[in-house]
């Protein structure tokens, strides 16, 4: 008989020789019984709570290309610990004449996937609500809840055991100073793209890596994302603002916004970076900036089809020669890199005039249709030559 083998971690709470130890076992468990090993499939790292893995996957198509006869694990929840996966893996090999065999329940059978996969299912749902408390407790206490904002450095300190303490933090003087520069030119008139474009100007890093961008600085305000709507810079921590459940097809993680009446909120003066007089200046510039789109007449009935750009001389023909991004049209006469606004950096400051373009239309003998032409950001780029 050929028999394939699966293993699975998941990040939580095992480690990457956990993979090599069920292999092993799987292993002596087909030489007892005779049975050839074709191969090995395995997932690292990922979650037994979704079936978009690529290690499942490819055990699931070599199994319809009738590879093996059996499917070895070390358990059930090796497979998957989703009751409506688990049982769709047992249709699939049972549709294509693989058996499923686990150390720990012998040959499943329908009524080990509809015991097992409640089991799962349960186990699951028990362990997000027992990590919920703990991080609640963590937040009531005044520490993080999750990860480390910008301006603010993780303290790394032991307990009498040894163990290590976490969730405490502190202000970071270099980046705070950053922070505080972000208010005061948003409340002076400057856009979260300008900003943006200044500090990386002046090469100032970004949180984690890469340039700064529009959505760092503007976030989302009923979210609490992106600097200017961080709390946390006014010694106030909030948490539980959202909660992420996964998509049923695809396994991707969706947020969705809790009710206010479910928000944990902790003072946390000592962590203050911006004042109240600046933080509510930024407030009511951004109030101010939402009323005035909120103004927009949307009774016409042409209000959609205003809004959709009409189409220009090259459009979705012309690419950046930095980044490889669409062209598009900045104004009446410039044509620009559309993956400048959000990257901000000055390598896509310079545009191109129309009037160029216009011109290599009429020297180019190629249809409209098929012209294509590169521009090189850098600003002290020659002027582009015309397509050949």
């Amino acid at each position: 008989m050929k028999v394939a083998l699966y293993a699975r971690y998941s990040s939580d709470n095992q480690r990457d020789a956990s993979i090599a130890d069920q292999l092993r076992v799987c292993r002596t468990h087909a030489e007892k019984q005779s049975w050839t090993i074709v191969e090995d499939y395995t997932d690292h790292a990922i979650s037994g709570a979704s079936l978009m893995r690529p290690g499942i996957q490819a055990l699931i198509a070599d199994a319809q290309r009738g590879r093996f006869q059996i499917v070895l694990a070390e358990a059930m929840d090796r497979l998957s610990r989703d009751q409506e996966d688990i049982a769709g893996v047992f249709k699939r090999m049972n549709y294509a004449g693989v058996r499923i065999v686990t150390l720990s329940e012998g040959e499943v059978s329908h009524l080990h996937v509809g015991l097992k996969g409640t089991m799962n299912a349960l186990f699951l749902k028990d362990l997000a609500e027992k990590t919920h408390r703990g991080l609640r407790g963590r937040v009531e206490q005044g520490k993080s809840g999750g990860g480390n904002a910008y301006g603010y450095d993780v303290v790394r300190k032991l307990d009498a055991n040894g163990e290590p303490i976490r969730g405490d933090r502190t202000i970071n003087p270099a980046e705070a100073e950053v922070v505080r520069r972000i208010f005061r030119d948003f409340a002076a008139g400057l856009g979260p793209r300008a900003i943006a474009f200044r500090l990386n100007d002046e090469r100032i890093p970004a949180p984690g890596s890469g340039a700064w961008g529009f959505s760092t600085i503007h976030g989302n305000r009923e979210r609490g994302t992106g600097i200017l709507n961080n709390e946390m810079y006014v010694g106030r921590l909030v948490w539980n603002r959202q909660r992420f459940i996964k998509d049923p097809d695809t396994g991707k993680r969706v947020s969705r916004l809790n009710p206010e009446s479910e928000w944990v909120i902790q003072e946390v003066p000592e962590l203050r970076i911006v004042d109240q007089e600046l933080w509510d200046a930024v407030k009511a510039r951004q109030a101010s900036v939402s009323a005035s789109r909120d103004t927009r007449d949307t009774s016409s009935p042409d209000h959609f089809r205003e809004k959709r750009r009409p189409r220009y001389l090259f459009s979705g023909l012309s690419k950046c020669g930095c980044c490889g991004g669409g062209y598009s049209m900045i104004s009446g006469t410039l044509l620009g890199c559309s993956a400048a606004r959000p990257r901000a950096t000055r390598a896509h400051a310079t545009t191109a005039p129309i009037s160029v373009a216009r011109s290599w239309s009429g020297a180019s003998s190629m249809p409209c249709a098929t012209i294509s032409w590169t521009r090189t950001c850098s600003p002290n780029s020659a002027p582009p030559s015309p397509p050949r």
